[in-house]
């Protein structure tokens, strides 16, 4: 891969990175609702909501708060949060990891099963493996996750089961074993529609590649049939697989808002729900673009990859 190729798409998640900036700050300021009311309540003085405005800039044009804002991006400061009245950087980065610690559980658990599932699938196609397979990601992609977590709640955390809790948060470094009997649920719902679609994308990219001319050519020089599999047909499948896994990040990213919430997980879903609620704007800010550039660097790595599984990409 030539360094001009990775330049101009660093640039080019600069470029979104921009646009979203600005169209995340347009649209927090056109929120219904006034920061200074949300902050002093309704029965504040219009002296007091003027002054208040004073000191946080809202009465200032658009263009020279968001300059100003970008600008201190910039220097690594987002700013106070108008409702908690800490630092924006402190609150947002306690729920990113938060969130982080959720996601990568999930994904890291939806890799390990689905690409095995994907490639059992394409190796028995036709049989009663390959058929409860395929019936399992049709159910899994059918589900959303409000449903997924309430029969999870209802049989492992409700009175049907009650083996593991039903919500809340132990962070890794407290206690690892409270962390994953916290985690399981809440990555289960998210993992499962990532789970069911990726192993069906596996499976398709696989019985192509099994089919292929290369594979048999592989297979009349004698090789043995892990070989086959392992040299030649799993990397060349695996390669779209990664782009898919790549955009499925983003509805991990959006499913983490809903989960978060069922499950009360302290992450950055729960807490933009807790921002919109009570207009605070900066940190609506920061979590809208940080999602945003966890996805463009996503995207970015997910070439990377597909590059590296696959010699016939040139770029």
């Amino acid at each position: 891969m030539s360094l001009g190729y990775l330049t101009r798409r660093l640039f080019s998640v600069l470029l979104v990175l921009v646009i979203v900036s600005f169209a995340v700050f347009a649209i927090t300021m056109i929120l219904p609702g006034n920061a200074a009311v949300m902050i002093l309540g309704e029965y504040a003085t219009e002296d007091q909501l003027l002054a208040l405005a004073e000191v946080l800039g809202l009465n200032r044009p658009w263009y020279i708060q968001y300059f100003e804002w970008a600008g201190n991006i910039l220097q690594a400061d987002w700013g106070m949060s108008l409702r908690l009245s800490l630092p924006v950087g402190e609150v947002v980065g306690d729920a990113f990891w938060n969130s982080a610690s959720l996601a990568v559980t999930a994904l890291v658990t939806v890799i390990i099963i689905a690409i095995p599932l994907g490639i059992l699938a394409a190796l028995y196609r036709g049989s009663k493996v390959d058929l409860g397979i395929g019936l399992f990601a049709y159910v899994g992609t059918a589900m959303p996750e409000f449903v997924t977590a309430t029969l999870l709640l209802v049989f492992l955390a409700g009175s049907a089961g009650g083996y593991l809790p039903a919500g809340g948060f132990i962070a890794p470094n407290e206690s690892f074993p409270g962390f994953v009997s916290h985690v399981i649920l809440p990555a289960g719902t998210l993992g499962l529609i990532l789970m069911a679609h990726i192993a069906r994308q596996v499976r398709s990219e696989m019985s192509d590649v099994l089919a292929s001319d290369y594979i048999r050519a592989a297979r009349l020089k004698g090789l043995r049939e892990r070989t086959v599999i392992r040299r030649h047909a799993l990397p060349n499948s695996l390669a779209p697989a990664v782009a898919v896994i790549s955009l499925d990040i983003g509805y991990l990213l959006g499913g983490i808002i809903v989960v978060e919430e069922i499950f009360a997980w302290p992450g950055l879903g729960r807490l933009l729900i807790y921002a919109l609620e009570n207009r605070d704007l900066p940190v609506i800010q920061a979590i809208t673009l940080l999602l945003a550039a966890v996805y463009a660097l996503s995207n970015l790595f997910s070439d990377l990859a597909i590059a590296a599984l696959d010699p016939r990409v040139r770029y």
